[in-house]
This record gives structure tokens, C-alpha cells and sequence, in this order.
């Protein structure tokens, strides 16, 4: 994924039960003071999560997201490292929702992010509109 790598992102386990990965906090993602950008740490954990649904998707299926939440509680400053873990609250035929722990290295709880991605049809079509529209 060229956004991952733009963002430094490195798996460190990828599997249909768990998605672990790293990055580290550089200045170009960073605000004033000097800490990660939620935006930067959202993204993070989203592309995990995008990671996670591709590793359960049947063939000839895509996915993107749909919805996200994140709950922040500590800062993660330039020149430290972040760690993700994903893993599963739901897994269904049109969507499945993921829960990314980002973590300090020594497990100081820096966010919480949930989000919903969408199972798409070959295209990005859905079978059927889940809004019933």
C-alpha cells in the first residue's frame, strides 16, 4: 500500500485474527507541540484495519472504510515509536469492524480507534446498497 510506506508503516504480524504494526513519529507528521498529529495517528490505525479486512476477504472482493472512531489519551512524541494492534469485533459478508490499540513501546495506551470497513464487489460495488437507497 504506497500510503503505508509513505507513512513508514512496518508489519510486524499480519494475520486473519491480528494485525500488529510500528511507525515511527518524524517531524513531518508531527503539530505543536512536537507530537504526532491525530490525523497522522488515525491514518495509522486505519490502514491496519484496511490490512486486517484484506487478509479476511473472500476472492474478487475489495473493501474501504466506512466509518471510524478514535479516542485519544496520550501523546506520542518525535523520534518515538508507535505500535498497533487490530484485531476483530466483527466479521461479516458486507462489513467487518476492526479495534486498533496504539500503543507507546513500553504499553503506555495512546489511543483506542474503532472503524467499519465495507466489503466491496469486484468494481467497489456492493451487492446492494447497505442504506437502502
Amino acid at each position: 500500500m504506497p500510503f503505508a510506506e509513505t507513512l513508514g508503516i512496518r508489519y510486524v504480524s499480519i494475520e486473519p485474527d491480528r494485525v500488529v504494526g510500528e511507525m515511527e513519529v518524524r517531524t513531518e507528521f508531527c503539530t505543536t507541540p512536537a507530537v504526532l498529529h491525530g490525523g497522522a495517528m488515525m491514518a495509522f490505525a486505519d490502514t491496519l484495519g484496511a490490512q486486517a479486512t484484506v487478509v479476511n476477504l473472500p476472492e474478487g472482493k475489495s473493501t474501504t472504510t466506512l466509518e471510524s472512531k478514535t479516542n485519544f489519551f496520550a501523546p506520542a512524541t518525535i523520534g518515538s515509536k508507535i505500535i498497533g494492534e487490530c484485531i476483530p469485533l466483527h466479521r461479516g459478508r458486507r462489513t467487518m469492524v476492526w479495534q486498533t490499540r496504539i500503543t507507546s513501546p513500553e504499553g503506555q495506551l495512546l489511543a483506542m480507534v474503532t472503524q467499519t470497513q465495507m466489503v466491496l464487489d469486484a468494481g467497489g460495488a456492493t451487492n446492494r446498497n447497505p442504506f437502502g437507497r
